[in-house]
């Protein structure tokens, strides 16, 4: 009998090391997911620089912070959420033209934009670009680089592909 409560003790005494030099350990994943999702807004900050560059930087300046009689970006976009930015640049700017004209596809709409987009005719206001399709298809991509910027976590050089 003692013989075998110590060959139960020796293999006790070798699981319980062996166990030992495992150890598992829980970690709460939860919070580090939920932090990371809010930290990684929808679309790329990339490719909404780049449309930046291409629609907007012309009038609001390459870094997004205005100039002469256009507004900072920064400031405005830290204030909105994305359906409210969205809303904004598709929708609530005007052109002060006819809406015939504006929801049309002809030669005098496109015109109209080139003259506002070169500043050619006097007070020029921001269009609407719900019909301009780089704009209305990346507008997540620009929400998501002007959003960077806007919180310090981008700033005004070319942010990484």
């Amino acid at each position: 009998m003692a013989r075998f409560s110590n060959l139960t003790f020796s293999l006790l005494a070798l699981t319980t090391a062996l166990l030992g030099a495992c150890s598992v350990e829980v970690k709460n994943t939860q919070p580090a997911q939920q932090l990371a999702r809010e930290e990684q807004l929808p679309g790329s900050v990339y490719v909404g620089w780049r449309v930046f560059q291409q629609r907007c930087a012309s009038c609001h300046g390459p870094a997004a912070m205005g100039g002469s009689g256009v507004p900072n970006l920064l400031p405005l976009v830290r204030e909105m959420g994305s359906r409210q930015f969205v809303s904004q640049v598709l929708y609530r700017y005007d052109w002060g033209i006819a809406p015939e004209i504006a929801k049309s596809n002809n030669v005098g709409r496109a015109d109209l934009v080139e003259t506002i987009v070169q500043r050619r005719d006097g007070q020029i206001t921001m269009p609407t670009w719900q019909g301009e399709p780089i704009v209305t298809a990346h507008i997540v991509d620009l929400y998501a680089y002007l959003s960077a910027r806007a919180a310090g976590k981008q700033g005004p050089e070319r942010p990484q592909p």
